[in-house]
């Protein structure tokens, strides 16, 4: 009898191991880590790995995830955010890159924290991150990143005679005119929001 497949499970070790120590282990460590007897069950696992996209050879014989290493799984139903239907049960699970939902040129794309509340009515918020697009083509309407007289901000661009005017969402704050200093670094493509901040402590 054929023995079943396991890869799944190692993959997943693998991913754990990463996440915790940012790189993955040698031949050897790959073997210690799954409970292989020696090194050839570590050797055909990274060839059937390498085969299907998961990880990749790097310079100097070292192992680097691929780009469907990062893959999640993505259900095939929306969930509701009005009255839901609990019958329904979440099917269909499509292994899919935050990479690929998110970012559309990576040698061109940064990520910016974000401070204040000066977009709370357009939903960005005080600790979210923006994925930033480098771009020497803003449009009107875009959110973006710029440097206005040695500040930086984000706000939504809009042009008053040809002239650009960055625009707070939030009644609190006034329109920013430049008057001399002004620099746009990229347009907002996403905004990244984590409910449980990694080291954050829990108050009373």
């Amino acid at each position: 009898m054929a023995r079943p497949n396991r890869d799944g499970e190692h993959l997943k070790k693998l991913r754990d191991y990463f996440a915790l120590h940012r790189l993955l282990p040698s031949y050897a460590g790959i073997a210690a880590l799954l409970g292989f007897s020696g090194k050839t069950g570590a050797v055909r696992l990274v060839e059937r790995l390498v085969e299907t996209g998961y990880v990749e050879h790097a310079p100097g014989g070292k192992l680097v995830p691929a780009d469907k290493f990062f893959e999640l799984p993505l259900v095939d139903q929306q969930a509701p955010a009005g009255p839901g239907e609990p019958d329904q049960v979440f099917s269909s699970l499509e292994a899919f890159s935050l990479d690929r939902l998110l970012v559309g040129d990576h040698a061109k794309t940064v990520l910016v924290p974000i401070r204040g509340d000066s977009m709370v009515d357009a939903g960005v918020l005080d600790g979210d991150t923006a994925i930033v697009e480098r771009t020497e083509s803003p449009r009107a309407g875009d959110f973006v990143i710029a440097a206005v007289d040695g500040q930086y901000t984000i706000k939504e661009l809009r042009f008053e005679r040809s002239k650009p005017v960055l625009i707070p969402h939030n009644n609190q704050y006034e329109p920013i005119r430049p008057r001399q200093e002004f620099l746009i670094l990229g347009v907002v493509k996403g905004i990244v929001r984590r409910y449980d901040r990694p080291g954050a402590t829990a108050k009373a």
